[in-house]
């Protein structure tokens, strides 16, 4: 992981001097940005934000809920556990790329409140995945792996649902106390990537408001 966050933090560093000091990286904020650096920079934000936006919804509403209801529950965790940091990785990467190029066209100083709204947006989407990335997620998986080998222990796991681990807690103190800390922690991340999802639903219909079909 330690290419990883290097790579995260100086996007990070990238996409802040983008939108504080444009000039640095050759915006110019009279708006003399040659027309073909233009496109590609909307191209980049459109596709980037598109990616990061079906990801979100994909993962969020249909293929976890499909995985969790049709897979033995220890074999939908330590998939989820390769999945998650992929997912974070791939949306906070593209949250990174949408906010750069948002904020290379609408530079600060000369953005409209709307705008300077909308590099929130991004902000907040992209420090959200960040966080369940490098804090939230790490947290899970190992919560979940010490959970697996209490449950191992007891039989249970191989069952799709909750049913049996719920049942075993009840006369299990530390399985009960286990699913208590790891639905602390699970809710935190999952309410992360809620708030993610909902900031890019408030810049997507600022980007509704700007075609013309």
């Amino acid at each position: 992981m330690g290419w990883l966050t290097s790579f995260i933090v100086a996007v990070a560093f990238l996409a802040v001097g983008v939108i504080f000091s444009p000039e640095t990286f050759g915006s110019l904020s009279n708006g003399e940005n040659s027309a073909k650096l233009s496109i590609f920079l909307k191209l980049s934000h459109l596709l980037s934000f598109a990616t990061a936006w079906g990801a979100a919804l994909w993962a969020t509403f249909i293929g976890g809920i499909i995985m969790f209801k049709n897979l033995p529950r220890h074999q939908f965790g330590n998939l989820q556990s390769k999945m998650f940091p992929a997912y974070f990785t791939l949306v906070g990467s593209c949250c990174a790329i949408s906010l750069s190029s948002f904020g290379y066209l609408h530079p600060w100083k000369s953005s409209s409140t709307v705008e300077k709204y909308q590099l929130g947006f991004l902000l907040s989407a992209f420090a959200f995945n960040l966080t369940n990335l490098f804090v939230f997620t790490p947290m899970t998986i190992n919560m979940m792996k010490q959970r697996h080998k209490v449950e191992r222990e007891n039989n249970i796991g191989d069952e799709v649902g909750w049913s049996k681990n719920r049942e075993k807690a009840k006369t299990i103190p530390k399985l009960a106390a286990m699913n208590k800390k790891f639905g602390m922690i699970h809710g935190l991340s999952s309410l992360a990537n809620i708030f993610s999802f909902g900031s890019l639903a408030m810049h997507s219909w600022y980007l509704a408001g700007k075609l013309n079909l």
